[in-house]
């Protein structure tokens, strides 16, 4: 693991036509960006290669990198913005899913109350904007400070905050409203 400084330390290096140094940079951050990309695109062959564009964008920028900033922050945005975009792009029609069945995984007794829960909170999550699952995600799962997202995100902190809140209550409507109609059919 490389230091903040040492970290800017090489990217003067690269700079400076050290280009194959770059490989340390992708290293370190190649599974956060698949994994922003992953949570925006929700498809694995599309999410990698949205990081690999982040990657390929960021070493195209890195003249313009801030070096007030954190490097990982900076390459999450653009991978964001990435993601954000190639879903634009490949919006798919809306489906119906009123006639379909859904096929529910068999689950083992004891880990059927932890699988409900995720399974819940996860139909819940599918309601959320784009940035406001992102902002729930980054903050609660991968347990980012306010300041990390807000940063990432390209947002102010207090805008964060309240889309953090908003998020929440969001959430908390959805599974009440999820909850319910799953009791209604029991």
């Amino acid at each position: 693991m490389i230091t903040f400084k040492e970290e800017y330390a090489l990217i003067d290096r690269i700079l400076s036509g050290e280009e194959s140094l770059y490989a340390v940079l992708v290293n370190r951050y190649k599974s956060y960006a698949y994994t922003i990309a992953l949570k925006v695109v929700q498809n694995k062959v599309e999410a990698e290669e949205i990081a690999q564009d982040g990657f390929i964008k960021a070493f195209q920028y890195l003249k313009k990198f801030n070096k007030e900033a954190k490097f990982s922050t900076w390459l999450y945005r653009i991978v964001f913005n990435a993601a954000i975009s190639h879903k634009r792009k490949n919006k798919q029609p809306f489906e119906s899913v009123e006639n379909k069945r859904v096929e529910y995984p068999e689950r083992i007794d004891n880990n059927l109350e932890r699988e409900d829960k995720k399974y819940f909170v996860n139909r819940a999550m599918e309601k959320l904007s784009d940035a406001d699952r992102l902002a729930v995600q980054l903050y609660y799962l991968k347990e980012f400070t306010l300041e990390e997202t807000a940063e990432m995100m390209g947002q102010n902190i207090n805008t964060l905050k309240v889309r953090v809140h908003r998020a929440r209550q969001r959430l908390a409507d959805e599974l009440k409203k999820i909850l319910k109609h799953e009791a209604l059919t029991l």
